[in-house]
């Protein structure tokens, strides 16, 4: 079945971490994906909640309706100081099947002007959830475990550097010691911006 051929490459995972995740050998996932096997009923639900697909489709039995998916508003974040980031979904955006795919992600409502001209109050921005980012990507940031903020990620060393877009506003640089202490932690990469017009 090629749909779990594709869906695995997608998430960029090997026939054998698949078969682990389905607690089957190898060869049983390259059966299913050269059409000699199906899964069993216990492997289509592993596979169909892993994916995020119905069984239907995995079973190539739903080709007319496109699955739609949607993920939280959780709240604003400040692009500036940082805001307390609610849990409570605010609203919901559609994003793609092939993002949905890439991972879990959750969307941000922007709060301050920080990030201007980029990023305006009121825009919202899709965020993969991730532990860590590379240095130079724009990454939401949890400090002091209830405030985030969205800010371009700077890594010296092993100190933190949150930079404004905003030339008004000076970085916010953590040491090693403040990011273990209050905490900070990188609560996922934003990956999508969707601005608003008014």
């Amino acid at each position: 079945m090629s749909i779990i051929k594709d869906l695995r490459k997608q998430r960029g995972l090997t026939q054998a971490e698949l078969g682990k995740i389905c607690n089957v050998h190898q060869t049983a996932v390259s059966q299913w994906e050269m059409g000699r096997t199906l899964p069993d009923s216990d492997s289509l639900s592993i596979l169909a909640d892993y994916f995020n697909v119905s069984i239907e489709q995995l079973l190539g039995r739903e080709k007319s309706e496109k699955k739609r998916f949607f993920i939280p508003v959780l709240g604003s974040v400040r692009a500036g100081m940082p805001l307390e980031a609610f849990e409570d979904p605010n609203g919901y955006e559609e994003i793609s099947p092939e993002m949905a795919l890439s991972g879990e992600h959750f969307a941000l409502r922007i709060e301050g002007d920080s990030m201007m001209p980029r990023f305006c109050p009121g825009d919202v921005v899709i965020v993969r959830k991730q532990p860590d980012v590379n240095s130079g990507d724009v990454a939401v940031v949890l400090i002091d475990g209830n405030e985030a903020t969205v800010k371009k990620l700077i890594k010296k060393g092993t100190s933190l550097m949150l930079v404004p877009n905003n030339n008004i506003y000076e970085p916010t640089i953590f040491s090693a010691d403040e990011i273990e202490r209050l905490p900070v932690s990188i609560l996922g990469k934003v990956v999508e911006l969707r601005a608003k017009f008014y």
